[in-house]
């Protein structure tokens, strides 16, 4: 059973959704990504969403294209990226999913990349831009090395084609809740329970919402529609907010990262 499959177990055992923390690999420097990687896995998230840093980050916001350039400007590269998840296996098992793109795993060569991937300690793959259609040889090469696959659905995918991206994923699936890029938003969108529940009509992998959520209220909402919640920006502002105070970075992304978690947990 893999990580993945566990940690979703686990949270469905405890009868509440799994915490899903993104932060961008390498940023701001590697030291101080391990940090804060320790930092939030030790506040009690389910999985590791760590996004690979990349000069043209279509799908993310400002936050977050700003991470990947704090990152890619220490001098992470794929090499360091591998290297950070080997050092987040010395300590730790939680599930670790690659946010990527497509062009950081095509330039290296497909296989040559998932295999990398695996043996540095990787459990699944989001590649933004590469929908199901196009998927096969990253299926292929994921299937190959036992790292799962995981797709997006948008607010604007129409029912019709939800078997064939949910065809396509093996670890879970991402629903994003806004139409546009990732980012902190005052509001939540108000059809999370029927967009969730359209797509759990059509598999019964995990279902896991994102974009916009940065608010323990705002978890604890999501978190009673879908198997997972996934917070972003909100512990990457931590980093921005204290650049140059490694120490206040990591304070302060262990307060925010264990408010937020509190919102899958029951009784909270």
């Amino acid at each position: 059973m893999s990580r993945i499959v566990q940690a979703f177990a686990r949270a469905r055992a405890e009868k509440r959704a799994a915490f899903v923390a993104y932060l961008c690999a390498g940023d701001p420097d590697l030291e101080t990504s391990l940090a804060c990687c320790r930092a939030v896995i030790e506040s009690g998230i389910d999985v590791l969403e760590l996004g690979v840093p990349f000069s043209d980050p279509l799908a993310d916001g400002l936050t977050n294209q700003l991470a990947a350039q704090r990152a890619l400007a220490s001098g992470m590269n794929r090499a360091r990226v591998f290297e950070l998840v080997r050092r987040i296996r010395e300590f730790s098992q939680v599930p670790v999913v690659f946010y990527t793109y497509y062009n950081l795993v095509f330039s290296h060569g497909v296989d040559a990349y998932v295999a990398e991937a695996r043996a540095a300690g990787v459990d699944g793959m989001l590649t933004l831009d590469l929908p199901p259609e196009e998927a096969g040889e990253v299926q292929d090469a994921c299937r190959r090395h036992g790292v799962e696959t995981v797709f997006i659905v948008a607010p604007t995918t129409p029912e019709s084609r939800l078997p064939r991206i949910v065809g396509a994923a093996t670890g879970f699936i991402y629903y994003v809740s806004r139409e546009g890029v990732t980012g902190v938003r005052d509001r939540m969108a108000d059809n999370i329970p029927e967009a969730v529940a359209q797509i759990k009509a059509h598999t019964s992998l995990p279902v896991v919402v994102g974009f916009g959520i940065s608010t323990r209220a705002q978890v604890r909402t999501v978190a009673a529609a879908a198997d997972g919640v996934v917070v972003g920006s909100a512990l990457v502002n931590c980093i921005r907010d204290h650049e140059g105070q490694p120490e206040k970075i990591v304070a302060k992304l262990r307060a925010v990262a264990v408010d937020l978690v509190a919102g899958v947990r029951n009784g909270d």
